[in-house]
């Protein structure tokens, strides 16, 4: 890191966060709790100002061809700042072509080209890769309710991750060997470590603290003359590696793909390989399936007992078969955890609440809030291998099938 990039981290961590939380004080002292443009005005000038000087001497200073790891934390700085700018209203794509942050978009753009990102912060900036000096993460503001966010979202995200990787290690073994049990097992475990994540976050999150102070700083914003959808925290393969090598979501579903399609360059460049090579694999539950169906006269019951009784010693499909259906049980449990807590508590009540359904610009992903709804419930069902009725395909019927083996 150059002496200039170290000049611009440090803001980020002191003066930069120092005057997001004083206007975040302002705003949320108003009565309802929204942007005033006759408040906060030296602030947001200060804030403007000083980011812009900042990054024009990087800018000038050129590329330094440091490695990724550092581009990459210089792009989140710079992301930091067009964030904040966004959110404080100094810059709002609707009314502008092009971003009026000429510098921070010229750096990002430049940035985001050599490292095969999107020129602005992802969520990777926020958890994953947000190095800690003496303890203290990068954040926009002071406020416990952004750190506490921030840091449940990342333990889930670590435990989303050991179970995408425990189910990737079974690709190689197949879905009959005995040590399948035991990834399937630490996969459930992950699991489960998110749900009890999330449930300690919904009972410790301050409602209109996170929905009015912290999430307005993941809202779209222009890069050059792009406008960029805001960080989601699903930006990160292992969620969707999760999905297909379960089989409970297709690569070559529409919705699904048109999804993966859009995150991609939200995800670090290795993420991106991972995915990939999961969307060409066969999933478990397709692998299941061929290993339990049999002949046409032949039940999946039938197969496992005559394996038994023709091979004693040979590993019995049944036992990975059940602890398969609890892992797809557990990641149906966090998709209606993250919709029916996450979503409806601390998204649609306090937009409802407010009036602020219909409002331009309210959600990360920029479609109206209820367009976003309606996919999100999409994809929860999608996950849940719920029953439908025939609206969309999702994977209940094979699912019911595989437990009807068991009974």
């Amino acid at each position: 890191m150059t002496e200039k990039a170290k000049a611009l981290d440090q803001w980020i961590r002191s003066d930069f966060r120092e005057i997001n939380t004083a206007l975040e004080e302002l705003h949320f002292s108003q009565p309802n709790r929204l942007p005033d443009d006759a408040l906060g005005g030296a602030l947001k000038q200060r804030l403007a100002e000083e980011g812009r000087a900042l990054i024009s001497e990087l800018l000038d200073e050129g590329n330094t061809d440091e490695g990724f790891d550092s581009g990459f934390d210089l792009l989140g700085n710079v992301g930091f700042y067009m964030g904040a700018c966004r959110r404080h209203e100094i810059t709002e794509p609707s009314r502008e072509t092009r971003s009026p942050l000429q510098e921070a978009s010229a750096l990002a753009m430049q940035l985001g080209a050599s490292l095969g990102v999107i020129p602005r912060f992802a969520s990777s900036h926020l958890e994953t890769h947000n190095r800690a000096i003496n303890g203290v993460y990068k954040t926009f503001t002071d406020l416990e309710d952004e750190k506490l966010f921030l840091d449940y979202n990342t333990r889930s995200v670590f435990a989303f991750i050991r179970a995408s990787e425990a189910l990737r290690q079974i690709l190689p073994l197949g879905v009959s060997h005995p040590v399948t049990y035991d990834l399937l097992l630490s996969a459930k475990q992950s699991l489960e470590e998110v749900y009890a994540y999330n449930q300690e976050l919904f009972e410790k999150l301050d409602v209109d603290r996170f929905f009015y102070c912290v999430r307005p700083y993941y809202r779209p914003h222009r890069v050059g003359l792009h406008e960029y959808r805001g960080a989601n925290a699903g930006d990160f393969s292992g969620i969707n590696v999760i999905d297909l090598l379960l089989g409970l979501c297709r690569a070559d579903d529409p919705y699904y793909s048109q999804l993966l399609v859009d995150k991609f360059l939200f995800m670090r460049p290795d993420d991106q390989l991972v995915l990939r090579d999961c969307m060409r694999r066969t999933s478990l539950l397709d692998s299941f399936l061929d290993s339990c169906l049999g002949s046409s006269s032949e039940s999946g019951l039938d197969r496992f007992s005559q394996s038994r009784e023709a091979d004693k010693n040979q590993p019995c499909i049944e036992k990975n078969l059940r602890l398969f259906l609890q892992v797809c049980h557990a990641h149906g449990q966090t998709a209606l955890q993250h919709h029916e807590q996450l979503v409806n508590k601390f998204i649609q009540r306090p937009a409802d609440d407010g009036a602020l359904t219909e409002t331009q610009g309210i959600t990360a992903s920029g479609p109206p809030l209820p367009v976003l709804l309606k996919s999100l419930r999409k994809l929860c069902d999608m996950r849940c291998a719920a029953d439908v009725g025939g609206e969309f395909k999702t994977r209940h019927k094979d699912i019911e099938y595989l437990k009807g083996l068991l009974l």
